[in-house]
């Protein structure tokens, strides 16, 4: 067995990832060793790239949307077993002892650790991962299974939180990875979709059409009816003000991303008649559980683009300027 693996590094926030030979990971007790056949990108580490998210482990392998292999198991951990294709997320350990994991809501844990900010990720050939948050697959396609482990996992959270089925009309601002995976949850579910763009982003308004939007327009624009909910998926603050405008009374706009720039000062009149703005920090076990059992029912397609693994900082540069329709992945 070789004793080193490829992997893409960072190592400060702003310089690109650098392609090293590094020593190939063991796991430890309750953790597993896992053979990464793809791993998605996010905007989440753009965010870790730029600094904006402060306190990443480095030298950092990147990435937590891990589709991949279990090859060898740490102490005390019998599954999943060997051989066994899993999905690792964002959310890479939590304690189990503070309050908020004792309520089981383990996404707020205080002593949390990231799979790919503050441990090391899926840029790479081999990762270990926590056994607990390891998400058994029954897929084929590793690529287009790698987005559901962020976008999609994020993307449904969001959802839940703004209300779930209870809505019947749904804005989604940044119509990107995640908005592409919830718009199939939501249409199948009889909802509607009406998205929101940059502006003048034709591509991605017909990208979301074909998905089932019964709207596309520009971020800067109005629906054509009151929403009954807004989940923004764009780290963009200005935003905020513009989907609690767009809610009926009693609505709700929901932030999915871990990122955002400032939010502009409002009046409160937008806020007034109930209105509810909330964010979403992580997810849980319950969540993955949940949406990737749901996911092959509707079926969820994910429209991906494969990169090899020393082509990431090409992906990022992608996804920074807008040149996707759904996700990158890269594939060691």
């Amino acid at each position: 067995m070789s004793e080193s693996m490829r992997a893409m590094r960072l190592h400060a926030p702003g310089r690109k990832l650098e392609m090293e030979r590094v020593e190939r990971p063991s796991p430890g007790p309750g953790e597993v060793e896992v053979r990464v056949l793809a791993c998605g990108v996010c905007r989440t580490d753009l965010h870790v790239f730029d600094g904006e998210l402060t306190e990443p482990r480095l030298p950092l392998i990147p990435g937590h949307e891990i589709v991949g292999e279990v090859t060898a198991l740490g102490e005390g951990v019998q599954v999943p077993a060997p051989g066994t294709r899993v999905g690792v997320p964002w959310l890479g350990w939590t304690c189990g002892e503070c309050d908020p994991c004792r309520a089981g809501r383990e996404n707020l844990c205080e002593r949390a650790e990231f799979t790919g900010y503050t441990r090391d990720g899926g840029y790479a050939e081999y990762c270990v991962a926590d056994a607990r948050y390891c998400f058994p697959l029954d897929v084929e396609d590793a690529k287009s299974a790698a987005p559901l482990l962020c976008a999609g996992l994020i993307g449904y959270r969001t959802w839940r939180l703004a209300g779930g089925e209870a809505n019947r009309r749904i804005g989604i601002y940044g119509f990107g990875a995640a908005a592409h995976i919830l718009a199939q949850f939501a249409v199948e579910r009889g909802q509607e979709i009406y998205a929101f763009t940059r502006p003048g982003d034709d591509e991605a308004q017909a990208f979301a059409r074909r998905l089932g939007a019964v709207w596309a327009g520009g971020s800067d624009e109005a629906p054509p009816e009151r929403l009954d909910a807004a989940l923004l998926f764009a780290p963009v603050g200005d935003l905020i003000p513009m989907a609690l405008a767009a809610v009926r009374p009693g609505g709700a706009v929901v932030s999915g991303g871990i990122h955002m720039s400032d939010i502009p000062s409002f009046p409160y009149r937008l806020l007034w008649e109930e209105r509810r703005l909330s964010s979403v920090a992580n997810l849980t076990r319950r969540d993955g559980e949940e949406f990737l059992a749901l996911a092959p029912e509707v079926p969820i397609r994910t429209e991906t683009r494969a990169y090899p693994l020393d082509q990431a900082n090409q992906a990022l540069d992608d996804l920074r300027e807008g040149r996707l329709s759904g996700a990158a992945v890269l594939i060691p």
